[in-house]
């Protein structure tokens, strides 16, 4: 039985965008840190909800296990997110609502709780984040339902590709039956080498799926200095000119962020 769909009258989640894909290492952590990173690096507030039981994004952002997790309050059935919310090491404009396994928990049917819990902190941001888990179960349809813009990281390789019409219905899907206000925000393309026929062949594939307007440009290159980042987590701006291109086009798909969440 198709949920109750959530009322038009509903306020909107403008500034919130659900960061996914279906397939796991495509980048969306990467894509979610870089535009956080992009973000406190303009002097902008941000916040990160980290839906995936891995947790990686927290644990990138200074948030150790054990702290307390979003869902404490999913679980519990708090609308309040305030208490839960954890300041990033990072910067003092990123706050994280930091994933766990607890989350696996939460699999198990469908859930709206997320979109009250960040209502009730999303006005102190310029954008909301939130990084999926490489699933489309339950925790991703919850983001979905709480998001106004959904953000498809695709890696332009065969196996990158598999699975992106299906993310496609899960999005229809859950606008149809529960969030009138979703919208697909964009496709990022992560890991783009300089210079490969495939990747042309298959970002031309992609383009038949979701059209070539719907591609943001510019798209991630691929680059050690992520993998370094991340290793010794630390926002990708922090390495000044050393990473010079890859906070380029991070600055870039944050300005095309705030086209979103300000229309």
């Amino acid at each position: 039985m198709a949920p109750d769909p959530i009322p038009w009258h509903d306020e909107p989640m403008q500034r919130t965008i659900a960061v996914l894909n279906q397939k796991g290492g495509v980048g969306k952590t990467t894509t979610t840190l870089g535009l956080a990173s992009a973000a406190a690096d303009a002097g902008r507030r941000v916040l990160v909800v980290d839906l995936d039981p891995q947790a990686a994004s927290s644990w990138v952002l200074g948030i150790e296990p054990g702290t307390g997790s979003v869902a404490d309050p999913l679980l519990e059935g708090s609308k309040r997110a305030g208490p839960h919310l954890q300041r990033s090491t990072w910067s003092d404009l990123i706050d994280v609502l930091p994933g766990s396994p607890a989350l696996q928990e939460l699999e198990g049917g469908t859930s709206k709780r997320l979109r009250k819990l960040i209502g009730s902190v999303s006005d102190g941001y310029e954008a909301v984040l939130i990084d999926c888990p490489p699933s489309l179960g339950n925790l991703t349809r919850s983001a979905l339902i709480a998001a106004r813009h959904a953000l498809v990281v695709v890696e332009p390789s065969s196996l990158g590709l598999r699975g992106i019409g299906g993310v496609a219905d899960v999005i229809d899907d859950v606008w149809e039956s529960s969030n009138p206000d979703l919208e697909l925000g964009g496709v990022i393309l992560n890991r783009v080498p300089a210079v490969s026929r495939e990747a042309e062949r298959r970002i031309d594939e992609l383009a038949r799926i979701v059209s070539r307007q719907a591609i943001w440009q510019p798209s991630i290159p691929q680059r050690v200095i992520f993998n370094e980042a991340v290793g010794a987590r630390r926002p990708i701006h922090s390495y000044g000119s050393r990473a010079t291109e890859p906070i380029e086009v991070f600055d870039r798909l944050w300005r095309r962020v705030r086209g979103l969440v300000n229309r």
